[in-house]
């Protein structure tokens, strides 16, 4: 269905207020509440777009040719700033061996992450590598970057099967080399995983998508074991609340789950729960934990959920066929122009 508008893939921004559209007709960028586009790059000025990210509500985007008839290489980030006076508003580009498959960008920091490769540059002003890691096979590129100013931290699939690797930006240093923090999230290969705004909390899923666990990041220790369904599913996203006390998982199954996070009395359970002590083979299944609420969407569309900033309770849930919530401020700051810079 998103293929067949054009559509090659879409992100929020850092506090879910807005999203761009990585489109074959260029990018739109619009506000979540009210829902309304608030701007656009034509398909003359940026050619078709595989991917494309916002840092928060400012001038800059990250952009990433693909889709049908691309002006700008799959294996470079382009960075775009629209306050910048005259048509070329192109001012930095970084270039890679191979397809980006992911951008996130924070306040201080941008990521890029290819399929076994992910690099860390200072940014925006100045930017500079700080960070090369190898990373396990990861061809839907999952990363994740906190965007707290207290807290840089960044998360990708570990070198172990299941496994996900914490790095804290804030106090590492380049060139030096340190153990690497890691959770043994799950038993076969990570499908998605999430940082919690504030960095507290990360969750995961694997490629089965039956279970979605949820872990304490300064611990390590496994909070809550959630359950999506039984049967296999894709998980195109997990997405937590602004207050950290819900997350919102959507799948390949045309369905969208909320989960309670503090208050977990709020979530369901199964009935055999009821019955006490259980079996080895059924403990697991009857102590998770199910969805307090879902929402559905087309089957096997992919879907971007996030929580409207003016809400705590499920119904701020959004994705891109629908908007509920409360107004929010008006799009639009801005920060310094870059100057153009190339990376090697």
């Amino acid at each position: 269905m998103a293929q067949a508008r054009g559509v090659n893939s879409l992100r929020f921004n850092q506090d879910q207020s807005c999203f761009c559209v990585a489109m074959d007709s260029g990018v739109r960028i619009f506000n979540v509440e009210p829902l309304m586009e608030k701007g656009h790059l034509d398909a003359e000025q940026v050619g078709s777009v595989g991917l494309v990210e916002m840092l928060h509500r400012s001038n800059l985007l990250a952009i990433v040719g693909g889709g049908s008839h691309p002006k700008f290489p799959d294996a470079s980030v382009l960075i775009w700033d629209d306050a910048r006076e005259g048509k070329d508003k192109l001012v930095l580009e970084f270039s890679f061996p191979k397809p980006v498959l992911a951008v996130r960008m924070r306040h201080d920091r941008l990521v890029v992450a290819l399929q076994t490769r992910l690099y860390v540059f200072s940014f925006p002003h100045r930017p500079t590598k700080l960070f090369e890691f190898d990373t396990r096979d990861n061809p839907k590129g999952i990363v994740d970057l906190c965007p707290s100013v207290e807290r840089a931290l960044l998360v990708f699939p570990g070198h172990k099967c299941g496994s996900l690797q914490l790095v804290d930006l804030g106090s590492a240093k380049p060139g030096t080399s340190s153990a690497p923090v890691t959770i043994n999230a799950h038993q076969s290969e990570v499908g998605c995983a999430a940082l919690s705004p504030p960095g507290t909390l990360v969750a995961s899923a694997s490629r089965r998508g039956t279970l979605i666990r949820l872990f304490c990041t300064q611990s390590r220790a496994r909070l809550l074991e959630l359950r999506r369904g039984t049967d296999p599913a894709t998980l195109y996203c997990l997405a937590f609340s602004p207050d950290c006390s819900f997350l919102c998982a959507a799948s390949d199954k045309g369905t969208g789950h909320v989960f309670a996070l503090r208050d977990t009395r709020l979530n369901r359970r199964s009935a055999l729960a009821r019955v006490g002590k259980v079996g080895p083979v059924l403990g697991p299944y009857v102590e998770s934990q199910w969805s307090l609420a879902s929402f559905t969407v087309p089957a096997e569309a992919p879907v971007v959920c996030a929580f409207g900033r003016g809400g705590r309770s499920p119904s701020s849930v959004i994705d891109p066929y629908r908007s509920i919530g409360n107004p929010t401020d008006p799009y639009g700051t801005t920060q310094t122009p870059v100057d153009p810079y190339r990376i090697p």
